[in-house]
Protein backbone atom coordinates (compact mmCIF):
# COMPACT_ATOMS: atom_id res chain seq x y z
CA UNK A 1 0.00 0.00 0.00
CA UNK A 2 1.29 3.46 -0.86
CA UNK A 3 1.09 6.47 1.46
CA UNK A 4 0.73 10.14 0.60
CA UNK A 5 1.30 12.38 3.61
CA UNK A 6 0.82 16.14 3.75
CA UNK A 7 0.01 17.91 7.01
CA UNK A 8 0.42 21.15 8.92
CA UNK A 9 0.03 21.57 12.68
CA UNK A 10 0.06 25.28 13.49
CA UNK A 11 0.77 25.19 17.24
CA UNK A 12 3.76 22.90 16.68
CA UNK A 13 4.92 24.77 13.56
CA UNK A 14 5.06 21.49 11.63
CA UNK A 15 4.52 21.47 7.87
CA UNK A 16 5.58 18.16 6.32
CA UNK A 17 4.93 16.28 3.09
CA UNK A 18 6.32 12.97 1.86
CA UNK A 19 5.32 9.78 0.05
CA UNK A 20 5.99 6.10 0.63
CA UNK A 21 5.71 3.64 -2.25
CA UNK A 22 4.05 0.26 -1.92
CA UNK A 23 6.40 -2.18 -0.18
CA UNK A 24 8.90 0.54 0.71
CA UNK A 25 10.40 1.35 4.11
CA UNK A 26 10.93 5.06 4.72
CA UNK A 27 13.19 6.13 7.60
CA UNK A 28 12.40 9.49 9.20
CA UNK A 29 15.38 11.16 10.86
CA UNK A 30 15.67 14.41 12.75
CA UNK A 31 16.57 15.99 16.09
CA UNK A 32 14.14 16.02 19.01
CA UNK A 33 11.23 18.34 18.33
CA UNK A 34 11.62 18.19 14.56
CA UNK A 35 8.17 16.65 13.96
CA UNK A 36 8.92 12.94 13.64
CA UNK A 37 6.47 11.68 16.26
CA UNK A 38 3.93 14.26 15.15
CA UNK A 39 3.98 12.76 11.65
CA UNK A 40 3.41 9.25 13.05
CA UNK A 41 0.59 10.44 15.33
CA UNK A 42 -1.16 12.11 12.40
CA UNK A 43 -0.80 9.03 10.22
CA UNK A 44 -2.14 6.79 13.00
CA UNK A 45 -5.14 9.07 13.55
CA UNK A 46 -4.09 10.14 17.03
CA UNK A 47 -3.71 13.78 15.99
CA UNK A 48 -5.76 15.74 13.47
CA UNK A 49 -3.73 18.39 11.61
CA UNK A 50 -4.94 21.92 10.92
CA UNK A 51 -4.45 21.36 7.21
CA UNK A 52 -3.50 18.44 5.05
CA UNK A 53 -4.46 15.04 3.72
CA UNK A 54 -3.36 11.49 4.49
CA UNK A 55 -4.09 8.88 1.82
CA UNK A 56 -3.32 5.17 2.17
CA UNK A 57 -3.62 3.10 -1.01
CA UNK A 58 -6.11 5.57 -2.47
CA UNK A 59 -8.25 5.70 0.67
CA UNK A 60 -8.44 9.06 2.43
CA UNK A 61 -7.71 8.60 6.13
CA UNK A 62 -7.51 12.28 7.04
CA UNK A 63 -8.65 15.35 5.15
CA UNK A 64 -8.35 18.57 7.14
CA UNK A 65 -9.96 20.68 4.45
CA UNK A 66 -13.18 22.71 4.72
CA UNK A 67 -15.55 21.60 7.47
CA UNK A 68 -18.07 20.24 4.97
CA UNK A 69 -15.55 17.80 3.47
CA UNK A 70 -13.40 16.82 6.43
CA UNK A 71 -12.44 13.19 6.91
CA UNK A 72 -10.99 11.64 10.09
CA UNK A 73 -11.05 7.84 10.03
CA UNK A 74 -10.81 6.40 13.55
CA UNK A 75 -7.39 4.95 14.51
CA UNK A 76 -8.67 1.37 14.76
CA UNK A 77 -10.20 1.55 11.27
CA UNK A 78 -7.12 2.82 9.41
CA UNK A 79 -5.31 -0.48 8.81
CA UNK A 80 -2.24 1.02 10.45
CA UNK A 81 -0.21 -0.36 13.35
CA UNK A 82 1.99 1.80 15.60
CA UNK A 83 4.88 0.28 17.54
CA UNK A 84 6.96 2.46 19.87
CA UNK A 85 9.96 2.09 22.15
CA UNK A 86 7.97 0.24 24.81
CA UNK A 87 6.22 -3.05 23.93
CA UNK A 88 3.05 -2.09 25.88
CA UNK A 89 1.90 -5.71 26.03
CA UNK A 90 -1.24 -6.56 27.98
CA UNK A 91 0.22 -7.74 31.32
CA UNK A 92 -2.62 -10.20 32.06
CA UNK A 93 -2.33 -12.03 28.71
CA UNK A 94 0.23 -14.55 27.50
CA UNK A 95 2.47 -13.72 24.56
CA UNK A 96 0.21 -15.84 22.35
CA UNK A 97 -2.96 -14.06 23.45
CA UNK A 98 -1.29 -10.66 23.09
CA UNK A 99 -0.50 -11.41 19.46
CA UNK A 100 -3.91 -12.99 18.84
CA UNK A 101 -5.62 -9.81 20.06
CA UNK A 102 -5.35 -8.09 16.68
CA UNK A 103 -6.96 -10.85 14.61
CA UNK A 104 -9.61 -11.38 17.32
CA UNK A 105 -10.51 -7.68 17.26
CA UNK A 106 -11.15 -8.01 13.51
CA UNK A 107 -13.60 -10.87 14.08
CA UNK A 108 -11.30 -13.84 13.51
CA UNK A 109 -12.29 -17.00 15.38
CA UNK A 110 -10.27 -17.76 18.50
CA UNK A 111 -8.62 -20.91 17.13
CA UNK A 112 -7.63 -19.20 13.87
CA UNK A 113 -6.39 -16.13 15.73
CA UNK A 114 -4.18 -18.32 17.90
CA UNK A 115 -2.83 -20.10 14.83
CA UNK A 116 -1.95 -16.74 13.25
CA UNK A 117 -0.38 -15.59 16.52
CA UNK A 118 1.78 -18.68 16.83
CA UNK A 119 2.95 -18.28 13.22
CA UNK A 120 4.08 -14.70 13.87
CA UNK A 121 5.74 -15.60 17.17
CA UNK A 122 7.66 -18.28 15.30
CA UNK A 123 8.52 -15.77 12.57
CA UNK A 124 10.13 -13.34 15.02
CA UNK A 125 11.96 -16.09 16.89
CA UNK A 126 10.01 -16.37 20.14
CA UNK A 127 7.56 -19.14 19.30
CA UNK A 128 8.70 -21.15 22.31
CA UNK A 129 7.68 -18.31 24.64
CA UNK A 130 4.00 -18.29 23.64
CA UNK A 131 2.74 -19.25 27.10
CA UNK A 132 4.74 -16.64 29.02
CA UNK A 133 3.29 -13.44 30.44
CA UNK A 134 5.07 -10.14 29.68
CA UNK A 135 6.60 -10.08 33.18
CA UNK A 136 8.42 -13.30 32.29
CA UNK A 137 10.02 -11.87 29.13
CA UNK A 138 13.25 -9.93 28.69
CA UNK A 139 13.14 -6.53 27.01
CA UNK A 140 14.26 -7.95 23.66
CA UNK A 141 11.78 -10.82 23.87
CA UNK A 142 8.92 -8.49 24.75
CA UNK A 143 9.73 -6.21 21.81
CA UNK A 144 9.72 -9.21 19.46
CA UNK A 145 6.28 -10.15 20.76
CA UNK A 146 5.17 -6.55 20.14
CA UNK A 147 6.45 -6.78 16.55
CA UNK A 148 4.51 -10.04 16.10
CA UNK A 149 1.37 -8.43 17.55
CA UNK A 150 1.63 -5.50 15.14
CA UNK A 151 2.10 -7.77 12.12
CA UNK A 152 -0.60 -10.25 13.13
CA UNK A 153 -3.14 -7.44 12.79
CA UNK A 154 -2.26 -7.41 9.05
CA UNK A 155 -1.78 -3.64 8.79
CA UNK A 156 -1.56 -1.98 5.43
CA UNK A 157 0.97 0.43 6.93
CA UNK A 158 3.37 -0.24 9.81
CA UNK A 159 4.54 2.74 11.87
CA UNK A 160 7.68 2.20 13.96
CA UNK A 161 8.69 4.88 16.47
CA UNK A 162 12.28 4.04 17.49
CA UNK A 163 11.35 0.42 18.27
CA UNK A 164 14.88 -0.50 19.40
CA UNK A 165 15.84 2.64 21.30
CA UNK A 166 15.10 1.20 24.74
CA UNK A 167 16.88 -2.12 24.19
CA UNK A 168 20.28 -3.24 25.41
CA UNK A 169 22.93 -2.97 22.71
CA UNK A 170 23.57 -6.72 22.96
CA UNK A 171 20.13 -7.61 21.58
CA UNK A 172 20.03 -5.02 18.79
CA UNK A 173 21.71 -7.03 16.00
CA UNK A 174 19.33 -9.98 16.39
CA UNK A 175 16.21 -7.81 16.44
CA UNK A 176 17.50 -5.78 13.50
CA UNK A 177 17.92 -9.00 11.51
CA UNK A 178 14.38 -10.02 12.45
CA UNK A 179 12.96 -6.69 11.34
CA UNK A 180 14.84 -6.83 8.03
CA UNK A 181 13.18 -10.15 7.31
CA UNK A 182 9.62 -9.42 8.43
CA UNK A 183 9.50 -5.89 6.97
CA UNK A 184 10.46 -7.01 3.47
CA UNK A 185 7.84 -5.95 0.91
CA UNK A 186 5.78 -4.11 3.57
CA UNK A 187 4.97 -0.41 3.57
CA UNK A 188 6.69 1.04 6.63
CA UNK A 189 7.48 4.42 8.17
CA UNK A 190 10.39 4.08 10.63
CA UNK A 191 11.43 6.85 13.01
CA UNK A 192 14.97 6.25 14.24
CA UNK A 193 18.10 7.95 15.55
CA UNK A 194 20.34 5.04 14.57
CA UNK A 195 22.07 5.42 11.18
CA UNK A 196 22.43 1.64 10.90
CA UNK A 197 18.65 1.24 11.20
CA UNK A 198 18.22 3.75 8.39
CA UNK A 199 20.87 2.06 6.26
CA UNK A 200 19.91 -1.57 6.84
CA UNK A 201 16.12 -1.36 7.22
CA UNK A 202 15.05 1.54 5.02
CA UNK A 203 14.95 2.08 1.27
CA UNK A 204 14.76 5.86 1.55
CA UNK A 205 15.31 8.56 4.18
CA UNK A 206 13.49 11.80 4.95
CA UNK A 207 15.26 14.25 7.27
CA UNK A 208 13.21 16.70 9.33
CA UNK A 209 14.36 19.83 11.09
CA UNK A 210 12.19 22.45 12.79
CA UNK A 211 9.05 20.84 11.38
CA UNK A 212 10.19 20.85 7.75
CA UNK A 213 11.70 18.31 5.33
CA UNK A 214 15.27 19.45 4.70
CA UNK A 215 16.72 16.40 2.97
CA UNK A 216 15.53 13.18 1.36
CA UNK A 217 16.85 10.40 -0.82
CA UNK A 218 18.10 6.83 -0.96
CA UNK A 219 19.31 5.77 2.48
CA UNK A 220 22.93 4.98 1.59
CA UNK A 221 23.38 8.15 -0.44
CA UNK A 222 21.97 10.44 2.26
CA UNK A 223 24.09 8.87 5.00
CA UNK A 224 27.28 8.86 2.96
CA UNK A 225 26.88 12.34 1.50
CA UNK A 226 24.75 14.29 3.99
CA UNK A 227 23.75 17.81 3.06
CA UNK A 228 22.56 18.76 6.57
CA UNK A 229 24.63 19.22 9.71
CA UNK A 230 22.29 16.96 11.67
CA UNK A 231 22.71 13.97 9.36
CA UNK A 232 26.46 14.50 9.20
CA UNK A 233 26.61 14.34 13.01
CA UNK A 234 24.14 11.47 13.18
CA UNK A 235 25.82 9.27 10.63
CA UNK A 236 29.29 9.64 12.08
CA UNK A 237 30.25 6.46 10.25
CA UNK A 238 32.46 5.49 7.36
CA UNK A 239 30.27 3.34 5.10
CA UNK A 240 31.80 1.46 2.18
CA UNK A 241 29.64 -0.67 -0.12
CA UNK A 242 31.18 -3.78 -1.58
CA UNK A 243 30.90 -7.48 -2.29
CA UNK A 244 31.73 -10.30 0.13
CA UNK A 245 34.58 -12.45 -1.20
CA UNK A 246 34.76 -15.29 1.32
CA UNK A 247 36.81 -13.59 4.02
CA UNK A 248 36.85 -9.90 3.04
CA UNK A 249 34.90 -7.09 1.39
CA UNK A 250 35.91 -5.96 -2.07
CA UNK A 251 34.78 -2.45 -2.95
CA UNK A 252 34.10 -1.10 -6.44
CA UNK A 253 37.29 0.96 -6.27
CA UNK A 254 39.38 -2.10 -5.43
CA UNK A 255 39.77 -1.75 -1.66
CA UNK A 256 40.04 -5.01 0.28
CA UNK A 257 38.50 -4.73 3.75
CA UNK A 258 38.53 -7.27 6.55
CA UNK A 259 36.31 -6.98 9.59
CA UNK A 260 33.79 -8.59 11.92
CA UNK A 261 30.66 -9.93 10.18
CA UNK A 262 27.36 -9.08 11.85
CA UNK A 263 25.58 -12.45 12.11
CA UNK A 264 26.33 -15.45 9.91
CA UNK A 265 28.96 -15.13 7.20
CA UNK A 266 27.30 -14.26 3.88
CA UNK A 267 27.71 -16.26 0.70
CA UNK A 268 30.48 -15.12 -1.62
CA UNK A 269 29.21 -12.44 -3.98
CA UNK A 270 26.67 -11.02 -1.51
CA UNK A 271 26.36 -7.20 -1.39
CA UNK A 272 27.57 -5.90 1.98
CA UNK A 273 28.63 -2.67 3.66
CA UNK A 274 31.65 -2.15 5.90
CA UNK A 275 31.10 0.37 8.70
CA UNK A 276 33.63 1.95 11.07
CA UNK A 277 33.78 5.15 13.06
CA UNK A 278 36.14 8.03 12.25
CA UNK A 279 37.49 7.76 15.81
CA UNK A 280 38.82 4.27 15.03
CA UNK A 281 40.87 5.50 12.04
CA UNK A 282 44.57 6.32 12.40
CA UNK A 283 46.27 8.72 9.99
CA UNK A 284 49.83 8.26 8.72
CA UNK A 285 51.96 10.24 6.30
CA UNK A 286 53.38 7.04 4.80
CA UNK A 287 51.75 3.69 3.82
CA UNK A 288 51.45 1.14 6.61
CA UNK A 289 51.27 -2.60 6.31
CA UNK A 290 50.49 -5.64 8.38
CA UNK A 291 47.47 -7.64 9.43
CA UNK A 292 44.94 -7.10 10.87
CA UNK A 293 44.87 -3.52 9.61
CA UNK A 294 42.94 -2.09 6.67
CA UNK A 295 44.75 0.69 4.85
CA UNK A 296 43.46 3.29 2.41
CA UNK A 297 45.62 5.63 0.36
CA UNK A 298 43.64 8.89 0.27
CA UNK A 299 43.91 12.59 -0.47
CA UNK A 300 42.62 15.02 2.18
CA UNK A 301 39.63 16.96 0.87
CA UNK A 302 38.68 18.88 4.03
CA UNK A 303 39.85 19.58 7.58
CA UNK A 304 36.92 20.22 9.88
CA UNK A 305 37.04 21.11 13.61
CA UNK A 306 34.91 18.56 15.45
CA UNK A 307 34.56 19.29 19.18
CA UNK A 308 38.12 18.94 20.57
CA UNK A 309 39.24 16.89 17.56
CA UNK A 310 39.94 17.54 13.89
CA UNK A 311 37.89 15.55 11.39
CA UNK A 312 40.02 14.70 8.39
CA UNK A 313 37.83 14.08 5.36
CA UNK A 314 39.04 12.28 2.25
CA UNK A 315 36.11 11.88 -0.11
CA UNK A 316 33.75 9.31 1.41
CA UNK A 317 36.11 8.52 4.30
CA UNK A 318 36.78 10.41 7.52
CA UNK A 319 39.17 10.14 10.46
CA UNK A 320 39.19 11.95 13.79
CA UNK A 321 42.58 12.99 15.15
CA UNK A 322 43.68 15.17 18.02
CA UNK A 323 44.85 18.69 17.31
CA UNK A 324 48.33 17.71 18.53
CA UNK A 325 48.45 14.76 16.13
CA UNK A 326 47.24 16.95 13.28
CA UNK A 327 50.02 19.43 13.99
CA UNK A 328 52.66 16.69 14.20
CA UNK A 329 51.49 15.25 10.87
CA UNK A 330 51.34 18.75 9.34
CA UNK A 331 47.99 17.88 7.76
CA UNK A 332 46.66 20.11 5.00
CA UNK A 333 44.05 19.94 2.26
CA UNK A 334 45.25 18.12 -0.85
CA UNK A 335 47.87 16.10 1.04
CA UNK A 336 48.12 12.36 0.37
CA UNK A 337 48.00 10.26 3.55
CA UNK A 338 47.14 6.76 4.70
CA UNK A 339 44.01 5.96 6.68
CA UNK A 340 44.36 2.78 8.73
CA UNK A 341 41.76 0.92 10.80
CA UNK A 342 41.99 -2.37 12.67
CA UNK A 343 39.82 -5.23 11.42
CA UNK A 344 38.29 -5.54 14.88
CA UNK A 345 36.91 -2.00 14.51
CA UNK A 346 35.13 -2.75 11.22
CA UNK A 347 31.59 -4.17 11.26
CA UNK A 348 30.31 -5.82 8.09
CA UNK A 349 26.57 -5.90 7.39
CA UNK A 350 24.50 -7.51 4.64
CA UNK A 351 22.73 -4.99 2.42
Amino acid sequence: MSLQFSARVDHRDVDIAFEVATGETLAVLGPNGSGKSTALAITAGLLIPDRGKIVLDGRVLTDAGPATSRVAVAPHARRTALLGQEPLLFPHLSALENVAFGPRSHGTRRSEARRIAQRWLDEVGVGDLAARRPSQLSGGQAQRVAVARALAADPGLLLLDEPMAALDIAVLPALRHTLRRVLADRTVVLVTHDPLDALLLADRVVVLEAGRVIESGISGEVLKRPRSTFVARLAGLNLLDGTWRGDHVETSRGDRITGMVDGDAPASGTPVVAAFRPSSVSVFREPVHGSPRNSFQVRISELEPHADLLRVRAGDLAADVTLVAAADLELETGQRVTFSVKATEVAIYLL
